[in-house]
């Protein structure tokens, strides 16, 4: 059974950056669109980076220029470097994992309808303060 846990959360002021990380075991996939998703208090899930097999990445407009997606050595580490914070990036962030993507079937973009993922990380909360 698959399985990511997401940590790296945590409480700064606005203007500094946090380190995300995501832990994916359990699974082999050879084809995948990765990516990070947040929940602000009161609003839906949000797509924010995305990263698919193929190394292509994706941002939400909101973050592009802040935040880098990226993922370690052996591919079953992804992250989010989170630059230049602002209070509303305040929100749980999830990481998830679509592990039978294609290109045949969507485009890995932050937008891609969150029922195509198969695992989801457990959250990790990030607050910024101003």
């Amino acid at each position: 059974q698959g399985q990511l846990v997401d940590s790296g959360g945590g409480s700064v002021q606005s203007g500094g950056s946090l380190r995300l990380s995501c832990a994916a075991s359990g699974y082999t996939a050879n084809s995948y669109c990765m990516g990070w998703f947040r929940q602000a208090p009161g609003k839906e899930r949000e797509g924010v980076a995305v990263i698919d097999s193929d190394g292509r990445t994706s941002y939400a407009d909101s973050v592009k220029g802040r935040f880098t997606i990226s993922q370690g050595n052996a591919k079953n580490t992804l992250y989010l470097q989170m630059n230049s914070l602002k209070p509303e990036d305040t929100a749980m962030y999830y990481c998830a994992a679509d592990v039978q993507w294609s290109r045949l079937h969507y485009l890995c973009r932050p937008s891609v309808s969150q029922e195509r993922m198969d695992y989801w990380g457990n959250g990790t909360l990030v607050t910024i303060t101003s």
